[in-house]
């Protein structure tokens, strides 16, 4: 090593690159630093972050940048830095591990850990002296340090008593009874919607106190909700969520894309950072909404976040960056904020017209700096304004065109360039559903594109399996469920906007493999790692719904279309085990559980099995797409395939025609999209 340099220099993660050259020893995750704890008999410090954590970089200026404290950290620890996105296996462990010492958790997330690598204390953000009411990094460090020397027995006993407490978390939400049946009456849709109504913001959309996060399952379910039932109050929440957060500075009205969260009941103030995944998800909920509503301003939302897609998170071969940082020049949101008189510099005498739009100010609406939001759309404000609508447009247009022109030349955020195999197929998922509502076919275009390339870059793995991410031409960690299961989800999206086939079939070699290497012993959930990881003190099961779904109920979706799909009746049991255990949780909590809601609102309404055959089906699959049907398996194809249970005793003739089934019986085709829509609507097949 260089003076200035430590063990992550040669790591390819821009967060433990950020770190490769603090005074602090840190070493990656790896057998170097876990057998030189043990040589040593020295607890191990591992400190989890990721690159556009905004209390990350706080904590690195005050702490780990410092001699002495690296000194004291040096002579006392073994340090291991690791990035959350590229280790979450890792960071679900010793998260957990904290919650339970301190009773919350967050970032950056700092764990003491015996050289067997179980935990025995910890917590997050540590300030260099004593304040926020927590003590200072360095008063932990001693005290830890003290407590390992001299009261190992204690030490031992609560890293144990934590280890059992992971282990037994495994079955936290689950029913205690094995042989619990869980039952899908349409009460329980009524029961959901009714917990999600008590959490609900009715004056400021949303979820919940601040800060607020999107929780775009919730609103995916309250657009369920109403697709099934008209329920009014279910719509008008779900829409007052979605255009609130549009109109709010959680969105950049500038340059497109969505922040993490904000820090304020209205949606103003955000966690300045971008995540693909965030902006994946919210996609596709605003992807459903203009299904159902036809609003012009969902369609421009999907639109505006595909050209920030471009612009800022698109990797040249195809694949997707997975983040921008909240900070710029050290400072968080500096790169999105505005003086007024900025905006009067640039625009001139379109200056008053935008700062009224845009609620700018000489005040300033955080820290003396414009947020650019908005209280209400473009025609509302022009007629509350009189204003003249086609000029109003233009000179917003141009506006918005001269600020992002500026902002562009701005020292921007550091951009993470690793590429993450789960959340690039959430966005390719996302560009889908963004294709079929819009027609897009740009979308359609990267979606395909991009997964060529995680085929092409992510894979031989763990005997045919993938790898969890890819920089610098090197794919490396291997893939983990939510990789996984987030990945044929997209093969099965794919096949429905383009009817090839082989998206399936690679599909149901993916569901094969998971199965296989990731299942637990009672055939029902499934491990967040592969069987043959073994740096890991525990398998984890995830089941809860967070900032992105879990990978057991992504799977349980996945595994009720494909067994449909393949007439894979275990695969269905599956599903109806894994409610077995998780529906009464997910009835009394489905704002923690939005994903597993929305599959059981689907076994509860039933699954319309739609097929379109004939030699050319584009024109009613061009009619079909736009339309919202959230509980349907979708297939297409020219020819009979017997691989294909769906395919069988169909009519392949010039003209094509439509097929409504449930278990294989179908009604007589039809071959136009209203007929079909009727047929769903006046007699389902499924009640």
């Amino acid at each position: 090593m260089s003076a200035r340099s430590n063990h992550l220099i040669n790591e390819s993660s821009p967060y433990l690159l950020q770190h490769a050259h603090n005074p602090v020893e840190w070493f990656p995750w790896g057998e170097a630093a876990l057998s030189k704890a043990k040589v040593e008999n020295k607890p191990i410090l591992v400190s989890i972050g990721y690159s556009a954590c905004h209390w990350c970089h706080v904590m690195e200026r005050e702490s780990f940048e410092n001699d002495e404290t690296a000194a004291f950290m040096n002579e006392h620890f073994i340090n291991i830095k690791i990035d959350r996105e590229e280790r979450p296996d890792l960071d679900h462990i010793y998260m957990e591990a904290v919650q339970a010492i301190s009773g919350s958790g967050g970032w950056p997330l700092n764990v003491f850990l015996t050289t067997d690598c179980k935990p025995f204390y910890g917590g997050t953000y540590f300030p260099p002296v004593q304040a926020y009411n927590r003590p200072s990094w360095m008063d932990v460090l001693a005290g830890v340090s003290k407590s390992y020397r001299e009261n190992p027995g204690e030490i031992l006993s609560q890293a144990e008593n934590l280890t059992a407490h992971l282990l037994k978390s495994n079955s936290i939400g689950q029913s205690p009874e094995p042989d619990t049946k869980f039952q899908f009456p349409l009460e329980n849709n009524d029961r959901i919607f009714e917990q999600i109504m008590q959490a609900a913001d009715r004056n400021q959309g949303g979820f919940g106190r601040a800060p607020k996060f999107p929780q775009t399952f919730t609103i995916h379910y309250l657009l369920l909700y109403y697709h099934s039932t008209g329920n009014e109050e279910s719509i008008k929440q779900a829409l007052l969520s979605l255009d609130e957060m549009y109109l709010g500075g959680i969105y950049d009205q500038l340059g497109g894309g969505f922040a993490r969260y904000s820090t304020d009941p209205g949606w103003l103030v955000p966690h300045f950072e971008k995540m693909l995944y965030d902006n994946a998800l919210l996609m596709m909920v605003y992807a459903d909404a203009y299904q159902i509503t036809g609003r012009e301003e969902y369609r421009q939302l999907i639109e505006h976040t595909v050209e920030f897609l471009q612009r800022d998170l698109a990797s040249p071969k195809g694949g997707f960056f997975a983040a921008l940082d909240a900070d710029s020049e050290g400072v968080e949101g500096k790169y999105y904020v505005w003086d007024q008189s900025e905006i009067d510099r640039l625009l001139g005498e379109d200056a008053l017209i935008f700062s009224k739009y845009y609620n700018v100010s000489r005040d300033g609406n955080w820290e003396g700096k414009n947020i650019l939001h908005r209280t209400r759309y473009a025609e509302v404000f022009v007629q509350e304004n009189g204003l003249d609508s086609k000029h109003f447009h233009q000179l917003v247009n141009e506006s918005c065109r001269k600020l992002l022109e500026n902002r562009n030349n701005r020292v921007k955020p550091q951009l993470d360039d690793k590429i993450i195999l789960g959340w690039n197929a959430l966005m390719i998922t996302a560009l889908c559903k963004g294709s079929a509502a819009t027609g897009s076919k740009l979308m359609l275009d990267m979606a395909i594109r991009a997964e060529e390339f995680l085929r092409a870059k992510f894979g031989d793995s763990l005997s045919g399996g993938y790898f969890h991410t890819y920089k610098s031409g090197q794919a490396r960690v291997p893939a983990f469920l939510d990789d996984y299961a987030f990945l044929i989800q997209s093969m099965i999206i794919l096949q429905e906007l383009t009817g090839d086939r082989q998206y399936l079939l690679r599909a149901k070699e993916l569901a094969e493999f998971v199965i296989r290497n990731f299942m637990d012993d009672e055939k029902i959930f499934f491990f967040f790692t592969h069987e043959m990881q073994k740096d890991v003190v525990i398998r984890k099961k995830e089941v809860y719904d967070g900032a992105i779904p879990s990978g057991n109920s992504v799977m349980a979706w996945n595994l009720l279309y494909l067994s449909v799909i393949f007439d894979r009746a275990e695969w269905k049991e599956t599903v109806v085990k894994m409610l077995n255990r998780i529906g009464e949780t997910t009835l009394k909590f489905p704002t923690s559980f939005g994903n597993w809601a929305a599959l059981i609102h689907k076994l509860t309404m039933g699954v319309s099995e739609i097929v379109v055959t004939g030699r050319d089906t584009r024109e009613i699959h061009a009619k079909l797409l736009p339309i919202f049907m959230p509980n349907k398996v979708l297939q297409l194809s020219s020819i009979e395939d017997d691989q294909f249970p769906l395919l069988k005793q169909k009519s392949f003739a010039d003209k094509a025609v439509i097929y409504l089934c449930k278990n294989y019986s179908c009604h007589a085709p039809v071959n136009d999209v209203d007929s079909l829509v009727r047929m769903i609507e006046n007699d389902p097949p499924f009640s």
